[in-house]
């Protein structure tokens, strides 16, 4: 008899969040975690842990969500929690063009532990603070091009594209098993833009996540 898919072991899957100081890191957990955003600004130091479980219509995922201090002082620490990573989650603030342009040494540092066998978004945040923006999104569009990247611009603080782009991530975890080189193949399209449409979406899925559980 074949047994039912509740039966299967839940599949875990880490996700590390990478990027410089006060970037929004955390703020982007909290908000996809709890729904809520924290004005005031505490470092992280080292590494935070954090997991959730998300039903989508045809699979249960549970995410590991690995948050790390953007510190230099902390930089020693990250590559072994990367080197068994699912997922890179590379952060950056829009308003501060540095942080962006520095996503490329920890974009780096997760193809040397990773090689290609690991997703990595690149994710402009605090898209609330758009008057003030360095970094235009075409510019963070041709990056993720260039690097085979997925990417996404956020704003923590409102909640602008949070629900999304964990989605997507979780969809896109299950072509990550057992790929070879058709699956290099497909890492090299995931590059994605969300804007308006993809809001309306999760608005239309709200009902739905509510289901998600911590």
């Amino acid at each position: 008899m074949a047994q039912s898919g509740y039966s299967n072991p839940l599949k875990k899957f880490k996700l590390v969040f990478l990027g410089e100081q006060s970037v929004g890191k955390t703020s982007l957990i909290t908000r996809f975690m709890y729904d809520s955003f924290d004005n005031t600004y505490q470092a992280t130091i080292g590494i935070d842990f954090l997991s959730k479980t998300m039903y989508l219509e045809d699979r249960t995922v549970r995410l590991q969500l690995w948050d790390t201090a953007g510190q230099e002082r902390f930089r020693s620490l990250i590559p072994s929690y990367i080197r068994d990573s699912s997922v890179a989650v590379v952060v950056y603030d829009i308003t501060n063009k540095k942080t962006f342009e520095n996503t490329r040494k920890w974009v780096d540092d997760v193809r040397g532990e990773r090689g290609n066998d690991v997703i990595i978004v690149l994710v402009g945040n605090k898209t609330d603070l758009n008057d003030k923006r360095e970094v235009t999104t075409a510019q963070g569009e041709e990056e993720a091009k260039k690097n085979n990247l997925m990417f996404i611009e956020t704003s923590a603080k409102v909640g602008h594209n949070v629900k999304a782009l964990f989605k997507r991530i979780a969809q896109a975890l299950p072509g990550m098993e057992g790929e070879g080189q058709q699956g290099q193949s497909q890492r090299s399209e995931r590059v994605f833009v969300l804007g308006d449409k993809e809001e309306e979406e999760e608005e239309d899925d709200e009902e739905e996540e509510e289901k998600e559980s911590t």
